[in-house]
């Protein structure tokens, strides 16, 4: 395991310390190793489906697998399908920039140029998007590249590049 920054709020016993866990907490965060990743497992109703989405269609390279389950290469980070029943009920959104984004949604920030080659991907495969790829914010603070879609389970998923990745978590 390599050596990680300790969080000063684990040591904070005092009311004074207690009051300070957020700011702690936040200094942690920033600490981080960038080579730090996150796993996500997701619900399928076919796996056959999921390989082909997933292996083909998005171009992910596949791990290990189960008759369950099967691991994925989504930009570095660990992506599970597993088998599930499909959900029900309707899928909430959220109005952003004038568009109804699905909730709940998973996807990556990418560079520029991997959001082009993906949506360029996605295009040729006639994937249908929920909301195009398109400039969100363009010209303010936090301006992007984004696009949702679903996959063949019903998972929402978006993909996106800052065109100033200084700005990913800017208020």
């Amino acid at each position: 395991m390599p050596d990680r920054p300790t969080c000063p709020a684990a040591r904070c016993s005092s009311a004074a310390g207690r009051a300070a866990t957020a700011v702690h907490a936040r200094q942690y965060a920033r600490q981080v190793p960038t080579n730090s990743r996150f796993h996500l497992a997701v619900p399928v109703d076919d796996l056959a489906q999921a390989r082909a989405f997933y292996g083909d269609v998005l171009g992910l390279e596949q791990g290990r697998e189960s008759d369950h389950w099967i691991d994925w290469n989504l930009f570095g980070h660990q992506l599970v399908t597993h088998l599930a029943p499909p959900a029900q009920g309707q899928r909430p959104t959220s109005d952003v920039d004038g568009h109804e984004v699905p909730i709940p949604h998973f996807g990556v920030l990418l560079e520029a140029d991997e959001f082009d080659a993906l949506a360029a991907r996605l295009t040729a495969a006639g994937t249908r998007f929920l909301i195009d790829p398109y400039l969100r914010f363009p010209g303010q603070r936090g301006e992007q590249w984004t696009m949702f879609f679903i996959d063949p389970a019903g998972n929402a998923l978006e993909f996106k590049a800052f065109t100033d990745d200084s700005a990913v978590f800017a208020a």
